[in-house]
């Protein structure tokens, strides 16, 4: 009898012990590369001018940018794009690159991404922006925080907030100017920048009463679509990746914090790789 209980018993813990003994899954670690737009497309609420990344100069800069993630060894890139096909993810757009695309192309997703991606014989290049479609409402319903601010005699608070970050802008001028592309990239993904971007957000939440909230609305419209940036990297992603994302610098702070707060993710932050000036 005792022979049979010690049987049983050894049975009932088998799944135990291999369930001990099953490795977990390797870590995704996950670089957020922010980033100034190159070309210029004029998208957001100020645009800097940029001069042109399709010079000698600045191309030897952005290969200089190439080697230094190249040390990250990156296994999967993402960018700043919709994708046509929302159930692989992978940019459309991609496959048609070629290296030529670099002298006539300035869009830092072509300049960084495709780039590292190419450099790298990377097939996996993904596409996981999230604009809203049809119908669906703004991610950035600016519009309804000035309104508010003009009728609640708020307007001359939002002028200093617009002041504030027109300065900004005019440093980032600036640095393009006289810095080297990975110098700028240095600073626009450093605790400085990060902490300019969570404060400016946080402070549109003045702007609203009562029922009346534009601020926070628009704060939770941004989240939202982070958010839904973020779910497509994590569907995309593979136990053991390496992944650079090379995102609008203006998504930098909330994607930072979705990678650090996700268990299985781990952030890896760029200054170690890119090129000291």
């Amino acid at each position: 009898m005792l022979k049979i209980l010690a049987v049983l018993a050894a049975a009932l813990t088998l799944p135990t012990a291999a369930m001990a003994q099953t490795p977990e899954p390797e870590a995704i670690e996950v670089m957020i590369l922010g980033t100034y737009h190159f070309g210029n497309p004029g998208q957001d609420l100020h645009n800097a001018r940029i001069d042109s990344v399709l010079t000698p100069d600045k191309q030897a800069q952005l290969e200089a940018v190439a080697e230094g993630l190249v040390r990250f060894r990156p296994t999967a890139v993402a960018v700043e794009r919709v994708a046509a096909d929302q159930s692989t993810m992978l940019d459309h757009r991609y496959p048609a690159f070629t290296p030529a695309d670099l002298l006539t192309n300035p869009d830092e997703r072509v300049q960084i991404g495709y780039r590292l991606a190419h450099r790298l014989g990377l097939t996996r290049v993904y596409a996981i922006d999230e604009q809203g479609g049809d119908g669906e409402p703004t991610y950035f319903p600016f519009e309804a925080v000035h309104n508010w601010a003009e009728a609640n005699g708020r307007a001359a608070n939002l002028t200093a907030m617009h002041a504030q970050i027109a300065a900004k802008v005019a440093d980032l001028e600036q640095r393009q100017r006289t810095r080297e592309v990975g110098s700028v990239l240095a600073f626009m993904n450093g605790p400085e920048a990060a902490a300019d971007d969570k404060a400016f957000h946080y402070a549109l939440m003045q702007f609203g009463a009562g029922e009346g909230q534009p601020g926070a609305v628009l704060n939770g419209r941004w989240f939202t679509r982070n958010a839904e940036i973020f779910a497509r990297l994590m569907q995309a992603a593979e136990p053991g990746d390496r992944i650079v994302v090379v995102y609008g610098a203006g998504h930098a702070s909330w994607l930072r914090e979705m990678v650090e707060n996700t268990p299985g993710f781990r952030l890896i932050e760029p200054d170690d790789y890119l090129p000291a000036e």
